[in-house]
């Protein structure tokens, strides 16, 4: 991918800050599937997907959501291992899809779905170009652990010096 077709990408994703309306009906139909449950389930829903947001920016992928109990979850593309597409029937009669992001050693809770989104694919897209962007750039910590390994030359040198200043005195 280019960086002419990457620029496109990155505006048409980083537009995207709420999911569809779709989702909302998704929700109904849904919880209209519990019958007797359904006006139950639909509340939270309801209130989910009105409180629900993303935000794709340089460093990585936030996303929250929640009223009472309320859940934030920032994700850098450097720590991102894995990109997951899926959408059910419903789902994709509606033109939506869930984009699902995995970080390692986290589990379950390390990973970021993003919901309700029409531009799924281009997501997924954008993800992996800024994955392998991080990846194949040389990351700036290593000026820090060049400095760091002076340093600790600089210290090794220091402490070899005092041992024979020790060892002489003796």
């Amino acid at each position: 991918m280019n960086s002419a077709d990457l620029e496109v990408l990155e505006k048409r994703v980083h537009a995207i800050t709420r999911p569809e309306n779709a989702l909302l009906w998704l929700y109904l139909i849904s919880s209209f599937a519990l019958l007797c449950a359904g006006p139950i389930a639909l509340i939270p829903l309801y209130f989910r997907f009105h409180t629900l947001w993303y935000r794709f920016d340089a460093t990585g992928v936030s996303m929250g959501y929640g009223i009472l109990f309320r859940r934030e979850m920032q994700l850098t593309y450097a720590r991102m291992q894995d990109i997951h597409l899926s959408q059910n029937i419903l789902e994709r009669w509606l033109g939506i899809g869930t984009v699902t992001v995995q970080t390692a050693g986290s589990g379950a809770s390390g990973n970021l779905s993003i919901v309700g989104v029409r531009e799924f694919d281009a997501i997924r897209d954008y993800l992996y170009a800024k994955m392998r962007g991080v990846r194949d750039v040389p990351h700036e910590t290593q000026q820090t652990h060049d400095g760091a390994d002076q340093l600790l030359v600089e210290i090794r040198d220091a402490l070899k010096e005092t041992a024979a200043a020790l060892t002489e005195k003796k």
